[in-house]
């Protein structure tokens, strides 16, 4: 059996600036971290010759293209593997919970297949075929950050270019400057869960006018100044100040 364990996310600043209608225009930056929640995946043989997944649902299929599944269907499809499988899904927290879990379980699928396989995948490799496979193959209207996020894990500054490459920039810390931002963060649970295509959209299309554009930028650049605060001089109360104007 192989279990793979994926982070969750929550980015800091920068959203938005993943999606193409920015970054094939300008560079996108996200400012993100890993949290200590997580999606596991597992994946056994089966005796059967058929393919069984289980998530909120327990699928049994014949063939990969009655799984309805569409993530671990393509999933399937790009590792070749199929019949003779058990794939099972459990997360630490309920999906449409804006913490990237669709590309968490991406990730975290992928890697235990080709885990399956006999085959190490590197985080960048991962994040290419996830972000293959949701936005490429699936036509999600999503951006990049959480891919790269789930795959790399950790504290990380996230560039988005316009000849579509990504670059992932470990950030630099003292272990007592997370220590505190982690003592002075609350994420709360508000028992609501909603689906973010049809944000992501509405957001994507905004992007065209031209003081949505110039939002998006002055986001991006504030990632960027959070960026150095945490490797800086460490100074909670300022990377506060820059994240309350980036909800702003």
């Amino acid at each position: 059996m192989i279990i793979s364990q994926t982070p969750y996310r929550v980015s800091f600043a920068g959203g938005g600036t993943d999606l193409p209608s920015f970054y094939q225009k300008e560079m996108g930056a996200v400012l993100s971290v890993g949290l200590s929640q997580h999606m596991y995946v597992t994946v056994s043989p089966r005796f059967k010759a058929s393919t069984r997944v289980a998530y909120t649902k327990t699928e049994i299929a014949d063939s990969i293209e009655q799984i309805e599944h569409t993530i671990a269907r393509e999933a399937l499809r790009m590792t070749e593997l199929g019949k003779h499988l058990e794939i099972t899904t459990i997360g630490d927290v309920p999906s449409g919970t804006g913490l990237g879990s669709s590309s968490s379980l991406a990730v975290g699928l992928l890697n235990a297949l080709n885990a399956y396989k006999g085959q190490i995948t590197s985080p960048q490799k991962l994040a290419e075929q996830a972000c293959q496979i949701e936005i490429d193959i699936l036509k999600k209207p999503i951006g990049k950050q959480d891919q790269y996020a789930a795959a790399y894990g950790s504290l990380n500054y996230i560039r988005f270019h316009a000849n579509n490459s990504v670059d992932v920039e470990p950030v630099p810390y003292q272990p007592e400057t997370l220590r505190e931002l982690e003592a002075r963060t609350l994420l709360l649970y508000t028992a609501q869960q909603r689906s973010a295509d049809d944000i992501l959209l509405k957001q994507s299309a905004g992007t065209q006018r031209q003081d949505t554009f110039a939002v998006l930028r002055e986001m991006r650049d504030l990632a960027d100044e959070m960026r150095k605060v945490i490797s800086g001089n460490g100074d909670i109360d300022q990377f506060a100040e820059l994240l309350h104007a980036g909800w702003l």
